[in-house]
């Protein structure tokens, strides 16, 4: 079974407890830890601190010569010893093609959660239809002209 796989019978667990629902991920976290579902295994050390590392680096940020807010640091999945793995760099030295992979890699992420999006609201239209359908506009232009109007008037 996966790590999420076992994630989400804890949940299911926790469910079928009768806990109070909706809760949050700490309530839940607190009883799996407190009734011996979770502790964290010796082999996921390393990977939990790698993604707290990857987490810090996410969050680093510099103003660059306009002024802009810009993330430091940029991770592109790039092949290594025969396996794919983010390698990190810092978008004042980085070369280009590191940043456009970087680039790309976080469009697809950004497209792979507005196509889940679009899943769940068409899910939820077709099991409520007596009532209004929920719309979502995908087409970000008008949102992004927004906020860089709200950055220079700033």
């Amino acid at each position: 079974m996966t790590y999420v796989k076992q994630m989400q019978r804890i949940v299911d667990e926790y469910r079928l407890e009768g806990l109070p629902w909706p809760t949050s991920a700490k309530n839940i976290a607190d009883w799996a830890i407190s009734t011996g579902r979770w502790e964290l295994p010796a082999a996921a050390v390393r990977r939990r601190c790698a993604d707290d590392i990857a987490s810090a680096m996410r969050e680093e940020y510099m103003t660059d010569r306009k002024g802009r807010r810009v993330r430091l640091l940029h991770p592109a999945p790039l092949e290594t010893e025969g396996q794919t793995e983010m390698i990190w760099d810092d978008i004042r030295s980085a070369p280009r093609e590191h940043m456009q992979i970087s680039f790309q890699h976080r469009r697809r992420g950004i497209v792979g959660d507005c196509r889940q999006m679009k899943v769940d609201v068409d899910s939820y239209n077709d099991a409520h239809p007596d009532a209004e359908p929920i719309q979502i506009v995908f087409d970000f232009t008008m949102d992004l002209a927004e906020l860089e109007a709200a950055d220079e008037a700033a």
